[in-house]
Parts: structure tokens; sequence; C-alpha cells
């Protein structure tokens, strides 16, 4: 079965958040042995994370699919879901701590390479995981519990979210910060 519209949409989301992903593992690799990362890298990836993993996709998934999986049957406390939303909150923590100890790098701490590091490893391994997970297992249970019209309920809820988000410009920020980020680290080398 075809992922519907809404789901398809979370799913690109998934690729572009992995290319960042695949980049701060890169550089968390390169800091990790001693080659000189700027603490910007790691401060602009977090802002990616906080502004489009975190907000415009964790943003639809919290504000608009939960809530409709629930409200088709789904448990919201344990199960599916409730993992999710931990997940989600734990990746605020993991990037909360990666960009304290990238600001703290920059300041010329440079004790603070550890917590950038295994922040940035912490955060990636937490979230391919969970890309993993929502990808296999929550987002094909999402297609098979709504109907038609609550499909369509759901893309309305994400079109509106969209809609914000363009205004402020944020789908074309945040997609050329991930080319940028992509680069960067591609440049880094092995």
């Amino acid at each position: 079965m075809h992922p519907s519209k809404a789901i398809d949409m979370l799913m690109q989301e998934h690729r572009v958040i992995e290319r960042v992903l695949d980049a701060l593992e890169r550089a968390a690799t390169h800091l990790d042995r001693s080659v000189v990362v700027r603490p910007g890298f790691f401060l602009e990836a977090s802002d990616f994370i906080a502004g489009f993993a975190d907000g415009c996709h964790h943003r639809k998934e919290e504000g608009v699919l939960f809530g409709a999986m629930v409200e088709s049957g789904a448990p919201k406390d344990d199960g599916a879901i409730g993992m999710m939303l931990e997940e989600h909150e734990q990746g605020r923590v993991f990037n909360r701590a990666m960009r304290d100890g990238a600001r703290r790098l920059e300041a010329g701490e440079t004790d603070a390479r550890r917590q950038v590091v295994s922040n940035a490893r912490g955060y990636v391994a937490l979230l391919r995981d969970h890309i993993a997970k929502e990808d296999e297992m929550l987002f094909p249970m999402a297609d098979e519990l709504f109907s038609t019209p609550e499909h369509d309920a759901v893309m309305r809820g994400f079109e509106v979210m969209q809609r914000q988000d363009a205004v402020e410009g944020a789908p074309e920020k945040f997609h050329a910060l991930a080319a940028r980020l992509a680069e960067e680290a591609r440049v880094l080398g092995g």
C-alpha cells in the first residue's frame, strides 16, 4: 500500500533530517579525533534540529498526527505514540546539551569537545532509530487506522502548519541549511 499524502510528507521530511544526521555524525567523528571543526557547525545543526526536525516536523506529528491516531483508537501514553513522544523529548535534551557544549567550545573551553561529541552522537543514534520506527511501524499503522476523511483531515492540519512555516520562510531556510551542513561535512572528508 502506498502511503497517504500526509505520511509521504513526513517521510520526505525524514530524508532531509537524515542528511543532517549524516553530516552531524561525520563532524562529531572529526571533532572526536581532534580535527578542528568550527563550533558554529554544531550550533547551526542545533538550529536545524530545533527549527526543522523539532519545529516543522515534530510539530506536525505532535500537533496533528498523534491526536488523530488517538481519536481513531490508538493508545496515547503507552504504546507507539507514548514512545515517540518520549523520544522527541529525549532528542530535545541531547540538542540542548550539544548546543551548550558548542557554545562552550566557541568560548575556548576545549573540555567541551566531549560534551559536543557525545550529545551529537546520542542525538544521531536516537533519531536514526526513531525515524526507522516511524517509517516502518507508526506511519503504516496510522495509514491503516485512518479512513479517507481522517486522512484528509490530517493533511489539512499539515497544510495549515506548512502555511504558517512558509510565512516565515522556514522550509527554504532549513533545506538550504541542511544542504550547507551536508556540504561542509563532506569537505571534512572521511
